[in-house]
């Protein structure tokens, strides 16, 4: 068989449930597409979560019926010049309290985490049945499904670990894992009490298995190399220890931003944040939001709405309320330490004209990159940290779950951003939230923090990711053509140990 017939042309991509997982694999299918004519990749997911992305990007329910009509899953997306990115269906069973439109971790309550991750386990057999049908060349999976790469390569087909999350992230977490008495070698990311926390939430289980023991068989299972969401110029030190801890080649992908979408999500809250941005200031106004995985409790409203009024900032505030579900069970109503509305008394505080309170949805992108943007409080997910570091736009971070300590370190290592300080995991106060707007506003620390990032985004604008997913494309066809009975030993040796 010549090198054309081996060649990497199908590629079957599987996700984690959540947006942030999601687009990334979106945008490394984009790019892979871009790089490679005649390329075809399938991106796996639940209906729910692949709705999302039709209405991004205006994606059609396309494809054939099956012999008795209903729709077999699959959408075609031919971006340009004959690239094609197509979605594929991937239902999860009927399980008490989740019903589909919960088959994704947006909005998803935290009580029902476990559920999910039960479910998604229970969808292998399904998951299976699409590796037959659809034959893939290559699989690029999650951290949370080591079972789908057992699955591919059971089958003779290779596979390898997509990460959406930071190389410090993953390098920290690995350490911990590998060497739990050792100091990680990179202080400026050490966590102290709050990395004890962080790695015991990574032992919650969920189907008897917990997240830590998903990531590190994910890895394992990865077939010669792991990509990785970030680029050498800010994590090389990490990326060469996550290879060095993982006795793998770390393959970073870039940034991966995406083109900006917020005229196709809604052009009427695009229109409207935009006219009030256009009648302030420039870099007068700070741009608050959490992400769309997260609700703050009550305090942390109260705190948050105390810090945007005592700092006389103009501010745009994304502010997302859990809301009840009829469906479901009770143990899935709206729990009382969340917040359920602004402060008493806050909108009537403050004047139309310095803050805009915005229900869940608003046009990050196009407000990072506004002129009046002085500043953005965010919760360090990474790929908004990637989004304001190619904006240009000075952080102010407060991190509240997950992986968000580590990255919030990393943009204070890297001088782009300065920390709210907390007492506590999530417990911070309106005083500091205030302290730290001024600063970055008015203060000689904010105006080193503003040019540390603007030189970011000039280093990200003149690098693009055109490299990165050559290097990437040249390891697939790599893959693809290794000896296939050589890679099943492989892991069958893997599997024992």
């Amino acid at each position: 068989m010549n090198m054309e017939e081996k060649s990497c042309r199908v590629v079957l991509m599987f996700p984690w449930l959540a947006h942030g997982h999601i687009f990334p694999f979106f945008e490394l299918a984009r790019r892979l597409c871009k790089e490679r004519k005649g390329m075809v990749i399938y991106i796996c997911s639940t209906p729910v979560n692949l709705q999302s992305v039709r209405n991004i990007l205006h994606l059609p329910r396309r494809g054939d019926r099956d012999d008795d009509g209903s729709h077999n899953g699959y959408d075609d997306h031919d971006e340009n010049e004959g690239s094609g990115i197509r979605l594929v269906e991937l239902h999860l069973p009927s399980l008490s309290g989740l019903p589909p439109h919960l088959h994704t971790t947006k909005f998803l309550p935290p009580d029902l985490m476990s559920t999910l991750k039960c479910a998604f386990d229970l969808s292998e057999p399904a998951f299976s049945n699409l590796l037959d049908t659809l034959q893939p060349d290559l699989l690029i999976y999650d951290f949370l499904q080591p079972w789908a790469p057992l699955a591919a390569q059971h089958r003779g087909i290779p596979a390898f670990h997509f990460m959406t999350s930071a190389a410090a992230q993953t390098s920290f977490f690995c350490h911990y894992s590998y060497f739990a008495e050792e100091e990680f070698p990179f202080s400026a990311v050490r966590l102290g009490t709050e990395g004890r926390r962080y790695t015991e939430m990574l032992d919650r289980s969920a189907n008897g298995i917990s997240d830590r023991d998903r990531l590190l068989k994910s890895l394992k299972y990865s077939s010669q190399f792991i990509a990785i969401k970030a680029f050498r110029y800010i994590e090389s030190k990490y990326i060469d220890y996550l290879s060095f801890l993982t006795g793998k080649e770390v393959v970073p992908v870039g940034p991966l931003v995406p083109e900006n979408y917020d005229h196709l999500v809604d052009p009427e809250q695009l229109n409207r944040v935009m006219e009030w941005l256009s009648k302030k200031e420039r870099r007068s106004v700070v741009f608050v939001s959490f992400g769309t995985e997260y609700f703050m409790s009550e305090q942390q409203m109260e705190q948050m709405a105390s810090g945007l009024e005592l700092s006389g900032a103009n501010f745009i505030w994304v502010v997302r309320f859990p809301k009840e579900d009829k469906e479901a069970d009770d143990r899935r109503m709206t729990k009382p330490n969340r917040a359920t509305e602004l402060p008493p008394g806050f909108m009537d505080r403050i004047r139309p004209e310095q803050g805009l309170v915005v229900d869940r949805w608003a046009p990050q992108r196009s407000i990072l990159a506004h002129p009046s943007l002085g500043a953005f409080v965010t919760h360090c997910g990474w790929s908004s940290l990637m989004e304001a570091m190619q904006s240009g736009a000075p952080m102010i971070a407060l991190p509240l779950h997950i992986d968000q300590p580590l990255n919030a370190k990393l943009m204070v290592e890297l001088g782009v951003a300065i920390e709210i300080q907390q007492q506590g995991f999530g417990n911070f106060e309106g005083n500091e939230v205030a302290r730290c707007i001024k600063q970055v506003l008015h203060s000689e620390i904010g105006h080193g923090v503003r040019k540390k990032v603007e030189e970011m985004a000039e280093v990200m604008r003149q690098k693009s990711d055109h490299h990165e997913i050559q290097e990437l494309l040249q390891k697939m066809e790599q893959l693809c053509n290794k000896d296939q009975q050589g890679e099943s030993n492989t892991l069958k040796r893997m599997v024992a140990n």
